[in-house]
């Protein structure tokens, strides 16, 4: 093996790895000014009767006031047998103005959006007098906006022991953005981030057994000109 392809095949194994390594950590930092859709890692408790505010918004701060807002029940799917059932919204905000038709019957009247802080970014729900019904994963989704993550779930328990006192009229206030966390973002990339990093692993481990390989097999192999060399009667 020469010099110069010696250097020619490393050159292009540390270029491979760079291109990994630039595209693990492409996939884990969000672009730059991106917005996230971002909502609660910790439930939201309350008692029957109780008016709640399931936690979502942007950030950094972005009108969503001409976008379509989805809040909805993921765990609830439509029947299969019924060709025509279709997805049911706990609500749906779309054309700014809410669409009552698509929504469930069980949170008609009963569900709001806080439409003068839509400009701002706050697409959080505020559910009124939650029954244990109620309970359950709402998602909050923003189809048309251009970002990785449209979609945020907030967790609602409704707990017929949970005692009300006076954090219940706090808890009726506009949420504060700071107070909530990207979880899904944050699951996702996670998840991602392991997949990649285990790839880079394995890849990485399969590089270096080759490359040590490679050079034993070079250092034990004789070359055909010590062979030649051997051959030769030595001069007397």
């Amino acid at each position: 093996m020469s010099l110069n392809n010696f250097y020619f095949k490393d050159s292009s194994s540390f270029s491979l790895w760079t291109f990994l390594l630039c595209s693990a950590l492409s996939v884990w930092t969000p672009a730059q000014g991106e917005v996230l859709v971002i909502g609660s890692n910790l439930p939201i408790i309350a008692a029957p009767g109780d008016d709640v505010i399931l936690p979502c918004h942007l950030a950094p701060t972005f009108d969503v006031q001409g976008l379509t807002v989805e809040w909805s029940k993921p765990d609830l799917k439509p029947d299969p047998s019924d060709r025509l059932s279709r997805v049911e919204y706990v609500h749906l905000y779309r054309d700014r103005k809410e669409v009552p038709d698509m929504k469930m019957a069980s949170y008609f009247r009963r569900t709001e959006l806080f439409m003068d802080d839509m400009k701002h970014g706050n697409i959080s729900l505020k559910i009124l007098n939650v029954s244990e019904e109620d309970n359950g994963r709402y998602r909050c989704f923003i189809p048309k906006l251009q970002s990785r993550v449209k979609a945020a779930v907030v967790e609602l328990v409704v707990d017929p022991n949970f005692a009300t006192t006076s954090t219940t009229e706090t808890s009726l206030q506009t949420p504060d953005p700071q107070d909530a966390t990207p979880t899904n973002a944050g699951r996702s990339r996670v998840a991602v981030v392991i997949v990649v990093i285990t790839l880079l692993l394995v890849l990485a481990l399969a590089g270096f057994a080759a490359y040590f390989s490679r050079h034993i097999f070079q250092k034990l192999r004789k070359h055909p000109e010590d062979d030649e060399a051997q051959k030769q009667p030595l001069p007397v």
